[in-house]
């Protein structure tokens, strides 16, 4: 199963909520807003061969980590790395500029946005390079970037958006990165990303 579900189950929202003394219901909310924005931000990225070859190989050293290996333990998440991947997924932009951007489009609490975005983005590419190099995925042949790694992110992003619509930037990502117009959330996210035409 590759699923925005699966990936969730992922991460420990517990264990985070605790590290960041923040309440576990938020963390919880946050985390199911942020998987898919992230998630949604390599699948644009991908579209360009070169940046998907190398999302590729940063997803498949974040799976030979370990950090999914056993379940995900915060201690083992660089953050400084996170804060890196979270750079290169939104055009340059540090992760409290994308933390207010999206808190300000709607997306909830900032500050917690911008403690949770580092944590979230190694988890993230480590689960896509687990399924890429094994997973539910078919390996990648050859090259490893668009086909396979566009194929993934697209079915990671249409599982969960189809299964609960609890999550409101599933239809936005979509319009988004689809190149229509969407307002609010939808022009945040197109700003973070660069809104290739």
């Amino acid at each position: 199963m590759t699923s925005l579900d699966d990936l969730y189950s992922e991460i420990p929202t517990q264990q985070i909520a605790q590290r960041l003394g923040a309440d576990e219901n938020e963390v919880r909310s946050a985390v199911k807003t942020l998987l898919p924005v992230l998630v949604g931000g390599l699948q644009h990225n991908a579209g360009d061969p070169d940046t998907a070859d190398r999302i590729a190989s940063a997803a498949h050293s974040h799976a030979d980590s370990g950090l999914l290996d056993g379940g995900v333990s915060v201690d083992q998440v660089d953050q400084s790395d996170g804060s890196k991947v979270v750079a290169k997924i939104f055009g340059g932009n540090d992760t409290s500029q994308v933390a207010s951007a999206l808190g300000g489009g709607g997306a909830g609490n900032s500050e917690l946005i911008d403690k949770l975005l580092p944590i979230l983005a190694p988890i993230v590419l480590a689960y896509i390079g687990k399924k890429l190099s094994g997973g539910s995925a078919a390996p990648p042949q050859g090259g490893q970037g668009r086909g396979g790694l566009g194929d993934l992110l697209g079915s990671i992003l249409g599982g969960g958006s189809r299964g609960g619509g609890d999550n409101p930037l599933g239809s936005i990502l979509g319009s988004v990165l689809g190149g229509e117009k969407g307002g609010g959330l939808a022009d945040v996210l197109g700003g973070l990303l660069g809104g290739k035409k």
